[in-house]
């Protein structure tokens, strides 16, 4: 491989969310544990973005900033080439990150009590989003698979809630975090047809839309029809396909006008109108240079998750391992051993020093299940799978 995927980076000192809160849950926390948690990578930055940051930073001046003809080049010719989606300038609103976008989104398209319709097990701001607003949730859970090890949409129960005039949006994940899946072409073409049908906006939030397991074709939901683009907000970003969360740099596409200055409006009344140039800089050169590094990323990606599913099938095939289709986390069943979520937690921060999402984050659905990022060296997985089943015979359930 061209590009470095097994260099260990130690980022106990800079800031880094996960890694803070490793520490703060166990101070004596070995040295050598990565933690798992949070869905950035714990490998180095695409060279191409970092040489291009730096020779940005002597040249640039580090004011007031809007993004060129050069940035809206890049996103349409990477929306084009990866996803075969017609992307037009007019259509792209700026945010500093997909989650206040979607906060934002949800006050400006519906009013407090509304019905928001969620997909749980799913990414745990899709609650907070709707509770901090004063909206009212309402849960289409997913349909477990256990045969298969994948989850499916309750159509007939996304139909009910849809049919509700008080319900307004339907806050959708795709690919689905944490469970992994890529939503099939026939999958969304229902979805559309209910939300249509229903006067149920949607809100596609596609960020891991770029990091696809060989086998899996994503599509934008935007090009299901001129219907579908009409009645949707597709959120994207390169945060999750090149490890520049901390760049707080979005773009948000919608091509119905009225929806668009809805949003803008609410994005205006927040101050929000202008960004970091380091993050518009950033998404640029990834758009623009770094195709390469994630073909590689996807074929190490693919080796992690082989690594995975072969270790628990060998040595704790109590655990059931689900099927990553996209996205590179890895959702995994725990329930065998008995533990409700609180143990289960304590297990892993005390004992197997195992520092992951828990899966009740990401609602009651996923209570005895573990969400772990396989975007780091494969030797740190093995390190941490070796952890975990030292600590289950220790305990002696295996």
């Amino acid at each position: 491989m061209k590009y470095d995927f097994t260099t260990r980076v130690n980022r106990k000192d800079d800031g880094s969310m996960k890694w803070n809160d490793m520490y703060k849950k166990n101070p004596k926390v070995g040295s050598a544990v990565v933690p798992l948690s949070v869905a950035d990578m714990e490998f180095p930055n695409p060279p191409e973005i970092i040489q291009g940051l730096k020779a940005y930073l002597d040249k640039t001046v580090l004011g007031y900033t809007h993004p060129t003809s050069r940035y809206f080049g890049a996103l349409i010719e990477w929306m084009k080439t990866r996803h075969n989606w017609d992307v037009r300038e007019e259509e792209v609103l700026l945010s500093p990150g997909i989650v206040p976008a979607f906060f934002m989104a949800i006050k400006a398209l519906t009013k407090p009590g509304d019905g928001i319709i969620i997909q749980p097990p799913v990414y745990y701001p899709f609650y907070m989003a709707i509770n901090s607003n004063n909206r009212k949730l309402i849960p289409n859970p997913l349909v477990r698979d256990e045969k298969y090890l994948t989850y499916h949409i309750d159509f007939d129960d996304l139909e009910a809630k849809a049919r509700d005039p008080n319900n307004k949006v339907l806050l959708f994940c795709s690919p689905h975090n944490p469970v992994g899946r890529v939503w099939k072409e026939e999958e969304l073409r229902r979805v559309s047809d209910i939300c249509l049908r229903n006067d149920v906006i949607m809100l596609s939030d596609e960020i891991h839309f770029d990091i696809l397991l060989p086998g899996a074709k994503h599509t934008v939901y935007a090009t299901l029809s001129e219907e579908a683009a009409q009645n949707c907000i597709v959120f994207t970003a390169p945060s999750k396909t090149f490890n520049l969360a901390g760049m707080q740099t979005s773009n948000l596409v919608i091509p119905n006008k009225d929806i668009l200055d809805k949003v803008r409006t609410e994005f205006m009344s927040n101050s929000i109108f202008i960004l970091g140039n380091m993050g518009i800089k950033a998404c640029e050169i990834a758009y623009s240079q770094c195709s390469q590094w994630l073909d590689e990323f996807i074929l190490f990606l693919e080796k992690n998750c082989d690594l995975v599913r072969n270790y628990f099938a060998e040595h704790i095939p109590q655990v059931k391992v689900y099927k990553v289709e996209g996205t590179y986390l890895q959702w995994l069943d725990f329930r065998a051993f008995g533990m409700d979520a609180k143990e289960l937690e304590n297990f892993m921060i005390n004992e197997a020093e195992w520092f992951t999402d828990e899966g009740i984050m990401f609602g009651e659905e996923g209570s005895g299940f573990e969400r772990i990022n396989l975007a780091c060296p494969s030797a740190v997985l093995e390190e941490a799978l070796e952890r975990l089943g030292k600590a289950l015979v220790a305990r002696k359930l295996i």
